[in-house]
């Protein structure tokens, strides 16, 4: 969610019980918009908090004209003093898969592989690296995992150009209430996968300004998202059950939207035998 609008946002999105303390909410709109002056991000947003046993990490994303560019992400553990993460690899989200269990704050920490076998050990060894990985790579890892997996925007609300890069549509004015409690009116905010398999015909209706990413009506499992409305009927709230913590918000008829992370960084590994 925006940075400019977070006491706001945050509000809109506190229907699930989660947020931030009023304390909080004031160090970090005043931090965040000098953490933008001095990256020279164009925006930036606040992505959410992981709690962790012993501490808790607040995420931050800035971004640069080309929206579908890779974020530049950092973390606080304060929300005063932030740190740069290294950029997502697939290593890293591959090795993040094998843990299991919370965080523990601290971001030295350093997890041993307990699922690695022999023959990947002795790979590491013979590269000089110990079978470990520290709480920082799982960070980013996770973080990566959940934008991909849940990150999602309303559908209008950014454009692709002639070029290639992706900007934020000023024409776009909200969803109406009837589309905004569609799942096929929000859109994965990654790159598509599912859109690369349809055919020709499926995407002769398809706008390719706007429709350029993957909706949600496909997701599998089906029912892995809730849709609601709050605050008398007038904000639509998607929440996901794959990555519980995740909420998204929407006025229908106003630009405002966005979604934050509020959880343990833990998938819901149960959620197809719960449906």
């Amino acid at each position: 969610m925006e940075a400019a609008s977070l006491p706001a946002a945050l509000e809109l999105a506190a229907g699930g019980g989660v947020g931030l303390s009023l304390e909080k909410r004031a160090v970090l709109g005043a931090s965040l918009l000098l953490l933008q002056r001095d990256y020279r991000f164009e925006r930036v947003w606040f992505w959410g908090c992981i709690q962790g046993v012993r501490g808790a990490y607040y995420i931050a994303e800035g971004l640069g004209p080309d929206r579908a560019a890779p974020r530049s992400r950092l973390y606080s553990l304060n929300c005063v003093e932030w740190s740069l993460l290294p950029p997502a690899t697939e290593e890293m989200v591959a090795q993040a898969k094998q843990l299991k269990g919370r965080f523990q704050g601290d971001p030295s920490f350093e997890y041993e592989y307990t699922e690695i076998n022999a023959e990947d050990a002795e790979r590491l060894f013979e590269d000089g690296k110990e079978p470990i990985i520290k709480e920082e790579s799982r960070l980013v890892a996770t973080i990566e995992q959940i934008d991909r997996a849940v990150g999602i925007i309303p559908r209008g609300a950014f454009v692709k150009t002639p070029l290639g890069s992706v900007r934020e549509n000023r024409n776009f004015e909200g969803l109406s209430l009837t589309e905004a409690k569609k799942l096929s009116s929000y859109f994965h905010f990654t790159e598509p996968v599912n859109l690369k398999n349809k055919t020709l015909l499926e995407k002769a209706d398809l706008d390719p300004s706007t429709d350029f990413l993957d909706s949600l009506e496909h997701d599998i499992p089906q029912g892995s998202w809730t849709v609601q409305l709050e605050k008398g009927g007038t904000v639509v709230v998607l929440r996901s059950l794959l990555w519980l913590g995740l909420t998204f918000y929407h006025v229908p008829m106003t630009k405002q939207y966005g979604y934050v992370y509020f959880g343990t960084g833990e998938k819901n590994l149960d959620l197809p035998f719960m449906l």
